[in-house]
C-alpha cells in the first residue's frame, strides 16, 4: 500500500508466545514493527496532535497484547495486534512484523519473522 503511514520499528517486549512448552513457561524476546497507513495531510497542515495518530497509544496496545496476551503462533500474535490496531486507531490499513530472535531451531540464523498486511473492513 502506498500513502502516508506512522512506523513504529524495533519495538521489543518480552512474552510467551510459542508452541513447545519451554516456550510458554520461561518466555522471551519479541520484536515487533508496524506501519499505520494513514491520511496525515491534516495533520500536517495543522501541526496538532489531535489531527494524527498517538504513535506512544499505539507503543501501548501492542505491548500489551504481546505481553498480556499468549499463542502459540506468531501467525496469530500478529493477527491479534493488526486487529486491535485497526479498531482502536484511524488508520485504513497495518503491516505488522513479529521477529523471533530465540526461535527454538537447531541451527545458526539471526532471525525468524512473519509479516502480515490487514485492511480495515469497510
Amino acid at each position: 500500500m502506498e500513502g502516508d503511514r506512522i512506523r513504529l520499528r524495533g519495538m521489543i517486549f518480552y512474552g510467551y508466545h510459542g508452541v513447545m512448552a519451554e516456550e510458554k513457561v520461561l518466555g522471551q524476546k519479541f520484536l515487533i514493527d508496524a506501519d499505520l497507513y494513514c491520511d496525515l495531510s491534516r495533520a500536517g497542515a495543522s501541526d496538532r496532535v489531535e489531527d494524527t495518530i498517538s504513535y506512544a497509544e499505539v507503543y501501548q496496545r501492542i505491548k500489551s497484547v504481546v505481553t498480556e496476551e499468549r499463542y502459540d503462533l506468531l501467525e496469530k500474535l500478529a493477527a491479534r495486534i493488526a486487529e486491535q490496531v485497526l479498531q482502536e486507531f484511524p488508520c485504513q490499513a497495518i503491516r505488522v512484523e513479529v521477529h523471533k530472535p530465540q526461535a527454538p531451531i537447531p541451527g545458526i540464523f539471526e532471525d525468524v519473522s512473519i509479516e502480515i498486511f490487514r485492511e480495515k473492513k469497510k
